[in-house]
Protein backbone atom coordinates (compact mmCIF):
# COMPACT_ATOMS: atom_id res chain seq x y z
CA UNK A 1 0.00 0.00 0.00
CA UNK A 2 1.39 3.38 -0.99
CA UNK A 3 2.07 5.61 2.03
CA UNK A 4 1.05 9.25 2.09
CA UNK A 5 3.80 11.82 2.45
CA UNK A 6 3.44 13.80 5.67
CA UNK A 7 2.50 17.48 5.49
CA UNK A 8 5.99 18.66 6.42
CA UNK A 9 7.57 16.84 3.53
CA UNK A 10 4.70 17.45 1.16
CA UNK A 11 5.07 21.20 1.76
CA UNK A 12 8.80 21.08 1.18
CA UNK A 13 8.38 18.95 -1.91
CA UNK A 14 5.84 21.31 -3.40
CA UNK A 15 8.32 24.17 -3.02
CA UNK A 16 11.06 22.17 -4.68
CA UNK A 17 8.89 20.82 -7.44
CA UNK A 18 7.71 24.34 -8.24
CA UNK A 19 11.35 25.32 -8.53
CA UNK A 20 11.97 22.22 -10.61
CA UNK A 21 9.36 23.28 -13.14
CA UNK A 22 11.40 26.35 -14.03
CA UNK A 23 14.91 25.20 -13.18
CA UNK A 24 14.66 21.45 -13.78
CA UNK A 25 14.92 18.56 -11.33
CA UNK A 26 18.69 18.66 -11.70
CA UNK A 27 18.90 21.91 -9.71
CA UNK A 28 21.56 21.53 -7.00
CA UNK A 29 20.51 21.70 -3.37
CA UNK A 30 23.96 20.84 -2.02
CA UNK A 31 27.43 20.24 -3.42
CA UNK A 32 30.54 18.52 -2.05
CA UNK A 33 33.81 17.11 -3.33
CA UNK A 34 33.01 14.87 -6.27
CA UNK A 35 29.23 14.91 -5.84
CA UNK A 36 26.01 16.93 -5.79
CA UNK A 37 22.51 16.50 -4.37
CA UNK A 38 19.71 17.68 -6.65
CA UNK A 39 15.98 18.34 -6.25
CA UNK A 40 15.32 14.95 -7.83
CA UNK A 41 17.64 13.20 -5.35
CA UNK A 42 15.80 14.91 -2.50
CA UNK A 43 12.38 14.02 -3.91
CA UNK A 44 13.28 10.34 -4.43
CA UNK A 45 14.72 10.04 -0.92
CA UNK A 46 11.73 11.78 0.69
CA UNK A 47 9.38 9.19 -0.84
CA UNK A 48 11.21 6.47 1.12
CA UNK A 49 10.93 8.41 4.42
CA UNK A 50 7.29 9.52 4.62
CA UNK A 51 7.48 10.28 8.34
CA UNK A 52 10.65 12.39 8.25
CA UNK A 53 10.88 16.18 8.00
CA UNK A 54 12.43 17.77 4.93
CA UNK A 55 15.51 18.91 6.90
CA UNK A 56 16.03 15.38 8.23
CA UNK A 57 15.80 13.95 4.72
CA UNK A 58 18.36 16.37 3.32
CA UNK A 59 20.71 16.08 6.32
CA UNK A 60 20.69 12.29 6.01
CA UNK A 61 21.29 12.52 2.28
CA UNK A 62 24.33 14.75 2.76
CA UNK A 63 25.80 12.76 5.65
CA UNK A 64 25.33 9.49 3.84
CA UNK A 65 26.96 10.84 0.68
CA UNK A 66 29.95 12.26 2.59
CA UNK A 67 30.50 9.21 4.80
CA UNK A 68 29.93 6.72 1.98
CA UNK A 69 32.74 8.33 -0.01
CA UNK A 70 35.07 8.46 3.00
CA UNK A 71 34.31 5.12 4.69
CA UNK A 72 32.09 3.08 2.35
CA UNK A 73 34.80 0.51 1.67
CA UNK A 74 34.96 -0.27 5.40
CA UNK A 75 31.30 -1.32 5.68
CA UNK A 76 30.77 -4.72 4.04
CA UNK A 77 27.57 -6.41 2.90
CA UNK A 78 28.53 -9.30 5.19
CA UNK A 79 28.41 -6.99 8.21
CA UNK A 80 24.98 -5.66 7.20
CA UNK A 81 23.74 -9.24 6.75
CA UNK A 82 24.91 -10.08 10.27
CA UNK A 83 23.17 -7.06 11.76
CA UNK A 84 19.96 -7.73 9.82
CA UNK A 85 19.85 -11.40 10.89
CA UNK A 86 20.48 -10.40 14.51
CA UNK A 87 17.44 -8.10 14.35
CA UNK A 88 15.36 -10.88 12.79
CA UNK A 89 16.36 -13.21 15.61
CA UNK A 90 15.53 -10.61 18.26
CA UNK A 91 11.99 -9.95 16.99
CA UNK A 92 11.26 -13.45 15.67
CA UNK A 93 7.97 -13.89 13.83
CA UNK A 94 6.99 -10.26 14.47
CA UNK A 95 10.02 -8.80 12.66
CA UNK A 96 8.31 -7.98 9.35
CA UNK A 97 5.27 -6.45 11.06
CA UNK A 98 7.62 -4.37 13.24
CA UNK A 99 9.35 -3.09 10.09
CA UNK A 100 6.02 -2.19 8.50
CA UNK A 101 4.82 -0.36 11.62
CA UNK A 102 8.06 1.64 11.68
CA UNK A 103 7.64 2.53 8.00
CA UNK A 104 10.45 0.38 6.62
CA UNK A 105 10.76 -2.26 3.93
CA UNK A 106 13.54 -4.88 4.05
CA UNK A 107 15.50 -2.80 1.56
CA UNK A 108 15.14 0.54 3.36
CA UNK A 109 15.90 -1.04 6.73
CA UNK A 110 19.11 -2.54 5.37
CA UNK A 111 19.96 0.94 4.05
CA UNK A 112 19.39 2.32 7.55
CA UNK A 113 21.71 -0.30 9.05
CA UNK A 114 24.37 0.68 6.53
CA UNK A 115 24.00 4.37 7.39
CA UNK A 116 24.37 3.56 11.09
CA UNK A 117 27.51 1.56 10.41
CA UNK A 118 28.99 4.37 8.32
CA UNK A 119 28.47 6.79 11.21
CA UNK A 120 30.00 4.31 13.68
CA UNK A 121 33.09 3.78 11.51
CA UNK A 122 33.47 7.53 10.94
CA UNK A 123 33.24 8.36 14.66
CA UNK A 124 35.73 5.65 15.59
CA UNK A 125 38.19 7.16 13.12
CA UNK A 126 38.15 10.36 15.21
CA UNK A 127 38.67 8.68 18.59
CA UNK A 128 41.92 9.44 20.41
CA UNK A 129 41.85 7.83 23.84
CA UNK A 130 43.57 9.46 26.80
CA UNK A 131 44.82 7.88 30.01
CA UNK A 132 41.77 9.34 31.77
CA UNK A 133 39.44 7.69 29.22
CA UNK A 134 41.09 4.32 29.83
CA UNK A 135 40.97 4.68 33.61
CA UNK A 136 37.26 5.55 33.54
CA UNK A 137 36.58 2.51 31.34
CA UNK A 138 38.55 0.25 33.70
CA UNK A 139 36.65 1.57 36.72
CA UNK A 140 33.32 0.67 35.09
CA UNK A 141 34.46 -2.69 33.71
CA UNK A 142 33.31 -6.10 34.96
CA UNK A 143 34.40 -9.39 33.31
CA UNK A 144 31.90 -11.84 31.85
CA UNK A 145 29.71 -13.70 34.34
CA UNK A 146 27.42 -16.72 34.05
CA UNK A 147 23.94 -16.33 35.45
CA UNK A 148 20.26 -17.18 35.03
CA UNK A 149 17.39 -14.74 34.64
CA UNK A 150 13.62 -14.76 34.93
CA UNK A 151 11.85 -11.78 33.35
CA UNK A 152 8.31 -10.76 34.30
CA UNK A 153 5.93 -8.23 32.78
CA UNK A 154 4.50 -7.07 36.11
CA UNK A 155 5.93 -6.39 39.54
CA UNK A 156 3.23 -8.58 41.06
CA UNK A 157 4.35 -11.60 39.01
CA UNK A 158 8.00 -10.93 39.83
CA UNK A 159 7.33 -10.81 43.58
CA UNK A 160 5.30 -14.04 43.41
CA UNK A 161 8.13 -15.77 41.53
CA UNK A 162 10.73 -14.52 44.05
CA UNK A 163 8.62 -15.89 46.88
CA UNK A 164 8.42 -19.24 45.09
CA UNK A 165 12.20 -19.28 44.67
CA UNK A 166 12.71 -18.42 48.34
CA UNK A 167 10.60 -21.48 49.15
CA UNK A 168 13.18 -23.67 47.36
CA UNK A 169 11.55 -23.45 43.93
CA UNK A 170 13.62 -24.77 41.02
CA UNK A 171 15.01 -21.79 39.07
CA UNK A 172 15.37 -23.72 35.79
CA UNK A 173 11.81 -25.00 35.91
CA UNK A 174 10.27 -21.66 36.89
CA UNK A 175 12.25 -19.82 34.18
CA UNK A 176 10.97 -22.23 31.51
CA UNK A 177 7.39 -21.90 32.72
CA UNK A 178 7.08 -18.23 33.66
CA UNK A 179 9.84 -16.06 32.13
CA UNK A 180 8.67 -13.79 29.32
CA UNK A 181 12.20 -13.57 27.87
CA UNK A 182 11.93 -15.80 24.79
CA UNK A 183 15.69 -15.77 24.19
CA UNK A 184 16.65 -17.46 27.48
CA UNK A 185 13.57 -19.16 28.97
CA UNK A 186 13.89 -22.46 27.08
CA UNK A 187 17.39 -22.91 28.53
CA UNK A 188 16.30 -22.20 32.08
CA UNK A 189 17.21 -18.52 31.83
CA UNK A 190 20.93 -19.18 31.34
CA UNK A 191 22.88 -16.16 30.13
CA UNK A 192 26.40 -14.73 29.98
CA UNK A 193 27.15 -11.01 30.07
CA UNK A 194 29.79 -8.47 30.99
CA UNK A 195 29.73 -4.74 31.63
CA UNK A 196 29.38 -3.88 27.94
CA UNK A 197 26.91 -6.57 26.85
CA UNK A 198 23.60 -5.57 25.31
CA UNK A 199 21.88 -8.89 26.02
CA UNK A 200 20.73 -7.53 29.37
CA UNK A 201 19.99 -3.93 30.47
CA UNK A 202 23.07 -2.27 31.95
CA UNK A 203 21.19 -1.22 35.08
CA UNK A 204 20.22 -4.85 35.68
CA UNK A 205 23.76 -6.07 34.99
CA UNK A 206 25.21 -3.55 37.47
CA UNK A 207 23.06 -4.98 40.29
CA UNK A 208 23.80 -8.54 39.21
CA UNK A 209 27.57 -7.98 39.47
CA UNK A 210 27.14 -7.44 43.23
CA UNK A 211 25.73 -10.96 43.71
CA UNK A 212 27.78 -13.88 45.02
CA UNK A 213 27.72 -17.29 43.37
CA UNK A 214 24.38 -19.01 44.10
CA UNK A 215 22.73 -15.78 45.30
CA UNK A 216 19.35 -14.70 43.86
CA UNK A 217 18.42 -11.03 43.53
CA UNK A 218 15.22 -9.30 44.49
CA UNK A 219 13.14 -8.21 41.46
CA UNK A 220 15.10 -5.54 39.56
CA UNK A 221 12.98 -2.98 37.70
CA UNK A 222 14.04 -1.92 34.21
CA UNK A 223 12.12 0.84 32.41
CA UNK A 224 12.59 1.26 28.68
CA UNK A 225 13.31 4.97 28.09
CA UNK A 226 11.75 4.85 24.61
CA UNK A 227 8.47 3.12 25.42
CA UNK A 228 8.17 3.83 29.16
CA UNK A 229 7.34 0.14 29.66
CA UNK A 230 8.76 -1.63 32.72
CA UNK A 231 9.94 -5.22 33.02
CA UNK A 232 11.20 -7.00 36.13
CA UNK A 233 14.32 -9.18 36.32
CA UNK A 234 15.24 -11.81 38.87
CA UNK A 235 18.90 -12.84 38.55
CA UNK A 236 20.62 -15.90 39.97
CA UNK A 237 24.41 -15.60 39.86
CA UNK A 238 26.07 -18.84 38.78
CA UNK A 239 29.68 -17.81 38.29
CA UNK A 240 30.89 -14.32 39.17
CA UNK A 241 34.46 -13.17 38.60
CA UNK A 242 36.38 -10.28 40.09
CA UNK A 243 38.51 -8.31 37.63
CA UNK A 244 41.48 -7.97 39.98
CA UNK A 245 44.06 -5.23 39.59
CA UNK A 246 45.70 -6.20 36.30
CA UNK A 247 44.17 -4.45 33.30
CA UNK A 248 46.32 -6.19 30.68
CA UNK A 249 44.16 -9.34 30.19
CA UNK A 250 41.19 -7.09 29.43
CA UNK A 251 42.99 -4.48 27.33
CA UNK A 252 40.80 -5.01 24.25
CA UNK A 253 37.58 -4.81 26.29
CA UNK A 254 38.72 -1.66 28.08
CA UNK A 255 39.58 0.04 24.80
CA UNK A 256 36.15 -0.83 23.38
CA UNK A 257 34.35 0.51 26.47
CA UNK A 258 36.34 3.76 26.34
CA UNK A 259 35.65 4.09 22.60
CA UNK A 260 31.91 3.51 23.01
CA UNK A 261 31.81 6.09 25.78
CA UNK A 262 33.54 8.58 23.49
CA UNK A 263 31.27 8.03 20.48
CA UNK A 264 28.14 8.29 22.61
CA UNK A 265 29.10 11.81 23.72
CA UNK A 266 26.95 14.31 21.80
CA UNK A 267 29.61 17.01 21.56
CA UNK A 268 32.15 14.52 20.24
CA UNK A 269 29.65 13.35 17.62
CA UNK A 270 28.89 16.91 16.48
CA UNK A 271 32.59 17.81 16.20
CA UNK A 272 33.55 14.63 14.39
CA UNK A 273 30.74 14.85 11.83
CA UNK A 274 31.43 18.56 11.42
CA UNK A 275 35.07 17.84 10.58
CA UNK A 276 33.96 15.32 7.94
CA UNK A 277 31.58 17.86 6.38
CA UNK A 278 34.28 20.56 6.29
CA UNK A 279 36.80 18.12 4.83
CA UNK A 280 34.29 17.21 2.10
CA UNK A 281 33.72 20.93 1.39
CA UNK A 282 29.93 20.65 1.67
CA UNK A 283 28.06 23.73 0.44
CA UNK A 284 24.30 24.29 0.77
CA UNK A 285 22.98 25.94 -2.39
CA UNK A 286 19.36 26.47 -1.34
CA UNK A 287 18.66 29.27 1.17
CA UNK A 288 15.77 27.30 2.68
CA UNK A 289 18.31 24.86 4.09
CA UNK A 290 21.31 27.11 4.63
CA UNK A 291 21.62 26.38 8.37
CA UNK A 292 20.83 22.66 8.53
CA UNK A 293 24.46 21.65 9.10
CA UNK A 294 25.41 24.54 11.38
CA UNK A 295 25.31 22.50 14.60
CA UNK A 296 27.98 20.19 13.14
CA UNK A 297 30.22 22.76 11.50
CA UNK A 298 30.02 25.15 14.46
CA UNK A 299 31.21 22.38 16.79
CA UNK A 300 34.10 21.53 14.46
CA UNK A 301 35.10 25.17 14.02
CA UNK A 302 34.98 25.71 17.79
CA UNK A 303 37.50 22.92 18.17
CA UNK A 304 39.71 24.39 15.47
CA UNK A 305 39.39 27.86 17.02
CA UNK A 306 40.35 26.50 20.45
CA UNK A 307 43.37 24.76 18.95
CA UNK A 308 44.42 27.97 17.17
CA UNK A 309 44.01 30.02 20.34
CA UNK A 310 45.98 27.44 22.33
CA UNK A 311 48.74 27.52 19.72
CA UNK A 312 48.72 31.32 19.76
CA UNK A 313 48.99 31.37 23.54
CA UNK A 314 51.87 28.90 23.40
CA UNK A 315 53.67 31.11 20.88
CA UNK A 316 53.03 34.20 23.04
CA UNK A 317 54.33 32.37 26.09
CA UNK A 318 57.40 31.23 24.18
CA UNK A 319 57.97 34.78 22.92
CA UNK A 320 57.64 36.16 26.44
CA UNK A 321 60.12 33.57 27.74
CA UNK A 322 62.62 34.45 25.03
CA UNK A 323 62.15 38.17 25.77
CA UNK A 324 62.69 37.57 29.47
CA UNK A 325 65.82 35.54 28.76
CA UNK A 326 67.13 38.27 26.44
CA UNK A 327 66.51 40.92 29.10
CA UNK A 328 68.37 38.89 31.70
CA UNK A 329 71.35 38.48 29.34
CA UNK A 330 71.38 42.26 28.73
CA UNK A 331 71.24 42.94 32.47
CA UNK A 332 74.16 40.54 33.06
CA UNK A 333 76.22 42.19 30.35
CA UNK A 334 75.47 45.65 31.79
CA UNK A 335 76.48 44.46 35.24
CA UNK A 336 79.80 43.05 33.94
CA UNK A 337 80.53 46.30 32.08
CA UNK A 338 79.95 48.33 35.23
CA UNK A 339 82.49 46.22 37.12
Amino acid sequence: MKKKITLAIAGALSVFMLAACSNGTDKDIATMKGSTITVEDFYNEAKTQPQATSTTVLTNLILNEVLEKAYGDKVTDKKIDELYKAEEKTYGDTFESQLTQAGYTKKTYRALLRQQQLVDVALRAHVELTEADTKAAWDSFHPEVEAQIIVSSTEEDAKAIKKELDNKGDFDKIAKEKSVDTTTKDDGGKIKFDSQSTTIPQSVAAEAFALKDGEVSEPITYTNSSTGQSTFYIVKMTKNKAKGNDMKPYEKDIKEIATKTKISDQQFVLKSIGEELIKANVKIKDDAFKDILSQFTAAAETKESSTTESSSKTEESSSATEKSSSTKETETEASSSAE
